[in-house]
This record gives structure tokens, sequence and C-alpha cells, in this order.
């Protein structure tokens, strides 16, 4: 049976003790760890730098899979690529020659996955789909965590599903924006392969706890 992979997302944790919450990363059944970098432009915030990215990297047992909420995110792949990066993560809305920005993280040893908005439809990735390891569908608008998950991702993630077995591509999906103990039954059922949870995980009394319950969901 399928393995649901989970990602708890950095952006949710305690900003002031980065440290503490990796150390708890690490001791948990979380298969990666999701690292959200935004430059106020692309999305309307700003989260970590790569110099933080590079020094968690030293402390973080799990794989990174980053998130580059940006503009010209092609510039940063030689970085993210020496910060240790397993996935990198880039906005199809960012990315004006993605499939050349693909082929870039492949030649630097990373995964490459795309993300879609909210209202991209995801027949915009027809012709990258066998190209990538992974489509990161955002179930709520890119830019802040805790907000409330927007329904209409269920149907999407089938329509992506199907597009996914009709090319013949081994891509992953990834889910990421209000994942908590409601919806990500759900998902897992949809289709998605890859959970990322922020407030969900961080804000709870027993985090270790609510990655495991989140590892054990089953399509």
């Amino acid at each position: 049976m399928k393995e649901t992979l989970i990602s708890p997302s950095l952006l949710g944790g305690n900003p002031l003790n980065i440290e503490k919450d990796i150390e708890m990363i690490n001791r948990s059944k979380a298969d990666w760890l999701h690292v959200d970098i935004m430059d106020g432009v692309f999305v309307p915030n700003i989260t970590i730098g790569f110099p933080v990215l590079q020094q968690l990297a030293k402390v973080c047992r799990k794989p990174l899979d980053v998130h580059l909420m940006i503009v010209n995110p092609e510039k940063w792949v030689h970085f993210l690529a020496d910060a240790g990066t397993m996935m990198m993560n880039v906005h199809y809305e960012a990315c004006t020659h993605l499939n050349r920005v693909v082929q870039e993280i492949h030649d630097n040893g990373m995964k490459a996955a795309v993300t879609l908005n909210p209202s991209t439809p995801v027949s915009m990735l027809e012709d990258i789909i066998c190209d990538v390891d992974m489509v990161l569908l955002m179930s709520v608008n890119p830019g802040f965590g805790g907000q409330k998950f927007i329904k209409g991702t269920y149907e999407k993630l089938g329509r992506l599903r199907k597009l996914i077995a009709d090319r013949g591509s081994n891509a992953l999906v990834e889910i990421d924006g209000g994942v908590n103990g409601e919806t990500a039954p759900e998902l897992v059922a949809h289709g998605a392969d890859v959970l990322v949870s922020g407030s969900y995980v961080f804000k709870a009394s027993d985090p270790l706890q609510k990655i495991a319950e989140l590892k054990s969901l089953k399509p």
C-alpha cells in the first residue's frame, strides 16, 4: 500500500527558536522538512533568507523540501543545491521558461517540483508533467500560514491525478495549505502523496503525535 509522506512546514514554527523546532522534526516520523522562502514581491510576505536555509540544513536530518515563492527562482538553483536541498519547488507563475528551470534543477542534482496557485489550472502542466518529480498544489493563496482550506482543491487534485495517469508520469502530488485532521484524510483519499502542514503541527500541544497521525493515513 502507498505510503503517505509528511513534510511539516517550518513556516508554522517559532521563528525565535528554529533549532528547537528542527530538533523536534528530527525526532519525528516526518519524511521531509518543508521550507518556504518568500520575497515580498511574488507573495505579500517575507520569510527566511538563503543564509538561514544554509544554517538550518546543517542541523536538519530530514531531506529539505524547499518552496520558493519568489520572482526569478532560477537565480538560486546553484545556492539551493550547495545547501543540500533535496526538492526545489518553483511556481509555474514565476517561471517564463519552466522547462529550462526544471532541467537546471536536475542538472544540479536536485529533484524538481512545480507549484500551482489556486487559480492556475492543472492543464498548464500538460507539456511538463513527465519532466517533474512532483507537483505542489496550493490549497490556500500563498504567502501566509494558518489560512482556510480551499475546498475546490479536492476536484483539482482529481484532475491532476488524471493528467498524471494519462501521460504516464511518475510525479508525486503534494498539497500545501490548510492541511489538518479534517482535510488530510480527504486529501489522501483523493490521491495526495505528500502533505505539508504547518500550524496544525507546530501549534499542537504534541507535534510529534500530530505528525504520526498524519503519517498513518492510508488511501
